[in-house]
């Protein structure tokens, strides 16, 4: 029975780093020496590609080699799960996270790697407030719990002023990491929006053509985000921002827009066609008679009675297809017959393969801030939030190629604006998507004028003062109210919370004064105030399984076991197995096992330290191994 240690591979998140080496290894294994990569070797078989000059183009900034380290550095952390905040924790597919992005973005690259469909964020634009995210290249989660008063500390949050000389850097510093993890877990065809304002605009699309391949940026949509200019610029008044797309590979050639997008303006039906709404084109050519001879015939307005011998040019089809336009009644005169020419009737249930998007998205069709910010306040019945993104911008991203049971990312998740059109989405489209939202439990000043009506709102919900806890509110209120709206609905509402924390694994800490409690309190290496789930999720994490997946639970030998995605995990988690409970316990297992019958092999993990002896935990190990159960490891 191999024992998971901290720091064995299946009790780690994705080590990166390693993987990528592999890779290269697979590739070029001449340039591999002794486990270490020898870059002349690799040079000269690369040939000419390797660019050895000094001055390159790109984008370069103090810190950027650490930040891409730092994306490449696995974390130490784990999420914990919390059903007591979600909504339908047994059945939702959802996920919300409180966490910092970075580590949590680490932590999903086992579970959620190539699986995301589309990514959108709104990170926090650079204005010069105080950054909520320093990142601690030593120890980001002890850093992630200092900052955000789970633990005690003195650390403060450093200005980002544009007098610091840093101004731009940090910002780019906390963006690179986060791409660069974001970029592992869209699939080949997946897309990434970024929306962003003019201060970090082009910075932002030299860093995503870096980290995607210039190649693979689409384009960069301006968004119409309100319509009433401010006298209080001294210059030029923004009504606009950017919305930067890029998509993971070449696999996504086309995108296309549903023609329904605009079918209230476009689309009608003014004669009860029982075929549906349809739009109508001109029947007339641009060439003349004498261009096109074979297209010059008589025709009849069936309305009027008039024969009409001829426009002054010919007509766009040839007789045959004119003579089958009107046996299927496609042509339409006007409604009294008044046209003096008919025009050819399109139904949208013709109009496959959608239109090309623009790059221009005005506020008719996605909203505006200032309508976001009262759709949110009569949501609330405070306003608690400025500025957020209209959910029905997100929506339009949704659009734009998402299909059935896709996976939808916001590591910037704000208000909650991406869940909350997530569920508009299926509502409305009948579809099945699901989201993972990540927002960082920043807190709030009653103090701080623009945030007393927050944290005022979370006092009267009796929850912590912070960002992430509206961010629940808000999926749970926007749940209930497209569920109120759309009675037949009966799709996906809830969401199941996690927190991010260090990890159920304890690493060796001594205490020099007391060695000895030391020595004893490590016998049993999981925390002791962690429950079977919270070990029971990480791994999931650590073993690459969806956080989501289906969870069954037994009582077998009087020990409670957890069947993970119908028979790829067991998980006996009691800290006491004496000898007696031994076989029972593992031929329970087994059946239970045979019933389920999983496609592939099953890992069957125990608690080390509740084995009574090494002979129980061999004997257990070797029933298994009788029945083809290999695979058994122990925390």
């Amino acid at each position: 029975m191999k024992r998971l240690t901290k720091g064995a591979p299946e009790t780690c998140s994705a080590d990166i780093l390693a993987e990528n080496i592999e890779r290269l290894k697979e590739l070029f294994p001449e340039s591999l020496t002794e486990g270490k990569i020898d870059f002349e070797v690799l040079k000269q078989l690369l040939g000419a590609v390797v660019d050895e000059r000094e001055e390159k183009y790109g984008l370069n900034w103090h810190g950027k080699r650490q930040a891409r380290q730092l994306a490449l550095t696995p974390s130490t952390g784990t999420l914990r799960p919390c059903p007591e905040e979600s909504v339908d924790w047994d059945t939702t597919q959802n996920i919300m996270i409180e966490g910092d992005n970075l580590e949590v973005l680490k932590l999903l690259q086992k579970s959620y790697a190539g699986k995301v469909k589309l990514i959108y964020i709104d990170p926090p634009y650079n204005t010069g407030n105080d950054f909520v995210y320093p990142d601690n290249f030593q120890d980001n989660i002890k850093n992630y719990l200092e900052l955000t008063g789970q633990v005690e500390s003195g650390r403060k949050i450093s200005s980002n002023a544009e007098t610091s000389g840093r101004f731009h850097t940090d910002w780019l510093n906390m963006m690179y990491p986060r791409l660069k993890l974001a970029r592992n877990l869209l699939q080949d065809d997946g897309l990434l929006f970024i929306s962003i304002d003019q201060g970090e605009n082009a910075n932002l699309r030299k860093v995503g053509d870096e980290i995607f391949g210039e190649e693979n940026f689409l384009v960069s949509i301006v968004w119409e985000k309100r319509f009433t200019r401010s006298n209080n610029a001294k210059t030029f008044a923004t009504l606009t921002e950017s919305i930067l797309c890029y998509r993971k590979s070449s696999a996504i050639e086309v995108i296309r827009e549903p023609r329904n997008e605009k079918a209230d303006s476009i689309y009608n039906n003014p004669d009860n066609d029982p075929r549906g709404i349809w739009t109508s084109v001109s029947y007339v050519n641009p060439a003349t008679k004498e261009q096109r001879k074979n297209l010059v015939y008589p025709i009849n307005n069936p309305i009027s009675g008039k024969q009409i011998s001829h426009p002054t040019n010919a007509w766009k089809y040839e007789k045959s297809v004119y003579e089958m336009h009107l046996k299927d009644n496609k042509l339409y005169w006007g409604k009294k017959g008044e046209n003096t020419y008919p025009r050819l009737k399109k139904f949208l249930t013709e109009m496959d393969g959608g239109m090309v998007p623009v790059d221009l998205w005005d506020r008719k069709s996605t909203g505006t801030t200032d309508e976001s910010s009262k759709q949110l306040e009569e949501l609330f019945g405070a306003k608690v939030f400025d500025f957020s993104k209209p959910y029905a911008l997100v929506q339009r991203m949704l659009r734009l190629g998402i299909a059935e049971n896709e996976i939808v990312l916001d590591f910037f998740a704000g208000s909650g604006t991406t869940g909350h059109a997530v569920l508009a989405q299926n509502a409305a489209a009948g579809s099945n998507c699901r989201y993972i939202l990540v927002q960082l439990p920043e807190r709030l000043d009653p103090e701080n004028k623009e945030q007393k009506t927050a944290a005022d709102f979370c006092d009267k919900l009796v929850k912590p003062r912070t960002i992430s806890e509206l961010t629940k509110e808000r999926l749970r209120r926007a749940g209930k109210k497209i569920k109120d709206e759309n009675p037949m609905f009966s799709g996906d509402t809830g969401f199941r919370v996690f927190k991010l924390d260090t990890s159920n694994i304890r690493t060796w800490e001594p205490d020099h004064d007391n060695l000895e409690k030391t020595l004893f309190d490590n016998i049993d290496h999981i925390r002791h105030d962690r429950s079977e789930e919270d070990i029971l999720y990480e791994l999931l994490l650590k073993l690459g399984l969806d956080l989501c997946v289906p969870a069954e639970k037994r009582t077998i030998a009087r020990k409670e076991v957890y069947s993970i995605g119908a028979g790829t995990l067991f998980a006996c988690l009691n800290d006491k197995i004496d000898t007696f409970s031994v076989e029972p316990l593992a031929l329970g297992i087994v059946s239970w096992r045979n019933e389920l019958a999983p496609i592939g092999e099953c890992t069957v993990v125990f608690r080390d330290s509740a084995f009574a002896n090494d002979v129980a935990k061999s004997n257990l190990a070797a029933i298994l191994d009788q029945h083809s159960i290999d695979k058994v490891r122990s925390l």
